[in-house]
């Protein structure tokens, strides 16, 4: 039987560990995917790890630490070091 529409929810980065688990486990659930939320990325990253099953959608997170002086070679350093720990936080959960 189909499952029917399947939605992506986007919401904060909870407080406790697993919060959403119950929404990831639901059949109309795609995906959670939490906003950083302010937190600074190690902060948002720590509390991505801490919940199975959802991934980020960071963007202040992201780029915290870009500036528009670095030359090319430091920006691309410093954004390849905010995607891998954001994904290792998203996917691996080895923050």
């Amino acid at each position: 039987m189909p499952v029917g529409r399947q939605v992506v929810l986007k919401l904060t980065l909870p407080e406790a560990s697993d919060f959403y688990s119950d929404l990831v486990d639901h059949e109309r659930v795609a995906r959670i995917v939490p906003f950083s939320g302010g937190y600074t990325r190690a902060d948002a990253c720590k509390r991505l790890a801490a919940n199975q099953g959802v991934i980020a959608s960071f963007s202040r997170a992201l780029t915290e630490d870009l500036r528009h002086s670095m030359d090319d070679a430091s920006f691309n350093t410093t954004l390849a070091k905010s995607i891998d720990e954001i994904y290792r936080a998203s996917v691996m959960k080895d923050y």
